[in-house]
C-alpha cells in the first residue's frame, strides 16, 4: 500500500529521491517490510504516483504480490525522479504490453543495479540509455530487451506436466538480432550511417556496453544459457556451438570432444545468421556484452543471473569486474586461437542462481 502523506524511516539503505521534475514528490521511504510511504505538501495532486501504481496493481493483481507492487511503484518513481528516463517513460512503465514494459523496467532494473555499487547514472535525451565514469574512463551502456519473436509458445507458456523443448535456435537468434541493432546504434548501418561515433554523442575513446535482459525469452524460470551450456551471448559472439564427443567409426572409442565451431545460425527461412561479433574487427567499438535475465525478483532483492562477456578485440576494453555480474567471460589469445575462460564477477560471493 502506498501511504500518502505521512513519512516514516527509511530503514533500507536504499538511495531515496528528494524530487520529481512536476514538483509532486517530496520524498520516498521504505519501512523494514517494504510499504513505501510518500510524502505530499498540502495541495499536491499526485498523478504520477496513482498511474504506476493503478498500472502495477493491474500487472500483479494478487494478494501475494503487495511487497512487489509497493517496491516496484517506488523503484519506478525513484528512476523518474533521477531524470534516468525518456520523456515517454512513465507511460511506457504504465504498459499493458509486455514487450513496451520490460523494455522499460529493464532500463529502470539496470540502472539500479549500477546505483547499488556506488555508480552515478546518467542519462541525455539522445544517445545510449546510461553513462557512468570510472577512474577517468565514460562508459555507455545501451539496454535492450528483445521481444520473443519466433519461439514456440509452449515454451513461453509452459503447461506443468507437460515436456517441452528448449529452443535454443530461436532464442540465440534473438540474442544475435538484439546485439546487431545495438552495434548498429554505435556504428552506423547502411541505412542510417549515422550512428553514435559519426555524431559524435560517443568519443572514440568511450567504452560501449551492451546490455541484453533476455526475461521475455523464456517462461517461469531463468534461461540465459545455450545450448553449449554458455550462455547465449557467448554464443553469439564466439561462434561457440553445442558440446560434442567425436566416436572413431572403426573402433567405436572417442576420438576427441569439445565445443563444435558454429559461425552462423540457420533462420527458419533458410537465410544464415553469423554468431561471430567479437571475432570481426568491425565491432571492435563493442566493449563487452551485459547478459542478464532480470525479472521481479530482481526488485525484491533475490538473485537473478549476470554475466559480462569481454571482446577481446575491443578499441576500448572494459575493466574487468567493474559491473555487476557473477561470471565474466574473457578470451585471450593462443597462437592462432582464443582461449575462452570464465572468471568471477564482483558479485560471485553470492551464488549465482540456475538457468534452467
Amino acid at each position: 500500500m502506498v501511504d500518502f502523506g505521512h513519512e516514516i524511516e527509511n530503514t533500507s539503505r536504499r538511495r531515496l529521491p528528494t524530487w520529481l521534475p512536476n514538483g509532486l514528490l517530496r520524498k520516498v521511504s521504505f519501512s523494514i517490510d517494504g510499504t513505501v510511504s510518500i510524502a505530499l505538501l498540502p495541495g499536491d495532486h499526485p498523478p504520477r504516483i496513482l498511474m504506476l501504481q493503478t498500472a502495477l496493481s493491474a500487472r500483479y493483481p494478487l494478494p501475494g504480490h503487495a511487497a512487489l507492487r509497493t517496491r516496484a511503484v517506488a523503484l519506478c518513481l525513484e528512476h523518474l525522479a533521477s531524470g534516468l528516463g525518456d520523456d515517454n517513460a512513465e507511460q511506457r512503465l504504465c504498459s499493458a504490453i509486455d514487450a513496451v514494459y520490460w523494455q522499460q523496467l529493464s532500463e529502470v532494473l539496470l540502472a539500479d543495479q549500477l546505483s547499488k555499487i556506488g555508480f552515478q547514472p546518467q542519462h541525455a535525451a539522445t544517445g545510449p540509455d546510461f553513462l557512468i565514469e570510472h577512474a577517468g574512463l565514460r562508459i555507455w551502456i545501451e539496454v535492450i530487451c528483445p521481444e520473443p519473436m519466433g519461439i514456440p509458445g509452449s515454451w513461453l507458456q509452459p503447461v506443468l506436466g507437460e515436456v517441452t523443448n528448449l529452443p535454443h535456435e530461436a532464442m540465440l537468434l534473438r540474442w544475435t538480432a538484439a546485439i546487431k541493432e545495438k552495434s548498429g546504434k554505435l556504428i552506423g548501418t547502411p541505412a542510417n550511417p549515422q550512428g553514435y561515433f559519426a555524431s559524435n554523442i560517443v568519443a572514440a575513446d568511450d567504452i560501449y556496453v551492451i546490455a541484453i535482459n533476455g526475461r521475455l525469452l523464456r517462461g517461469g524460470f531463468s534461461c540465459l544459457e545455450g545450448i553449449s551450456q554458455l550462455p547465449f551471448a557467448v554464443e553469439a559472439v564466439f561462434s561457440i556451438g553445442p558440446y560434442a564427443i567425436h566416436i572413431d567409426r572403426q573402433t567405436l572409442e572417442t576420438a576427441g570432444q569439445g565445443h563444435l565451431h558454429r559461425p552462423l545460425i540457420p533462420k527458419p527461412n533458410g537465410a544464415q545468421v553469423p554468431a561471430d561479433t567479437f571475432l570481426d574487427p568491425r565491432f571492435a567499438p563493442i566493449s563487452a556484452i551485459w547478459a542478464v535475465d532480470l525479472d521481479e525478483n530482481i526488485i525484491l532483492d533475490r538473485p537473478c543471473p549476470m554475466v559480462v562477456v569481454h571482446n577481446p578485440a575491443a578499441s576500448n576494453p572494459l575493466p574487468q569486474t567493474l559491473l555487476p555480474a557473477f561470471e565474466e567471460y574473457i578470451a585471450v589469445v593462443e597462437g592462432d586461437y582464443y582461449r575462452l575462460s570464465r572468471i568471477n564477477g564482483r558479485m560471485s560471493a553470492t551464488t549465482m542462481p540456475s538457468h534452467v
